[in-house]
């Protein structure tokens, strides 16, 4: 790996530590973007050429992880968790914590509801993580 690469993804990794630390913040493509010291466009492609995916729908995805840990821990109300995770919509985090999960976050929580919750770093949890966007299988009730 040449040099300059491995400083593209050092400044991409520190931009991707930022989403992660500030998931639930107000967050732009653009402010991201200058933590790597790149342009919006620049970032967004070397963010999804390296990662596979581009920086909002990282940030989407790491927002629905926490909302299914607080839907499995959790009473809060949905409505309570979708604005702790840092969706400005309610139905914006519906669609899209369908999208990822592939039931809704109620149907979600129900189906949690008494499932033995995984140790940290077990294979269980590493294996219930969505990882990209659509491959959740779609039902009958979707």
């Amino acid at each position: 790996m040449s040099r300059d690469a491995e400083q593209v993804n050092r400044r991409l990794l520190r931009a991707r530590d930022t989403m992660d630390r500030h998931y639930a913040e107000p967050l732009d493509v653009a402010s991201v973007a200058a933590v790597a010291f790149m342009s919006k466009a620049h970032f967004i492609r070397e963010f999804r050429r390296v990662f596979g995916e581009t920086p909002h729908r990282y940030l989407q995805r790491r927002r629905v992880e926490r909302a299914m840990f607080l839907l499995r821990t959790t009473d809060a109300p949905i409505v309570e968790i979708c604005f702790a995770v840092g969706f400005t919509s309610v139905g914006t985090f519906g669609r899209t914590f369908t999208e990822v999960v592939g039931s809704s976050p109620s149907r979600y929580r129900a189906a949690a509801d008494g499932a033995i919750e995984p140790n940290s770093g077990s294979f269980i949890m590493r294996w219930g993580r969505p990882s990209t966007f659509g491959e959740a299988p779609r039902g009958p009730d979707s």
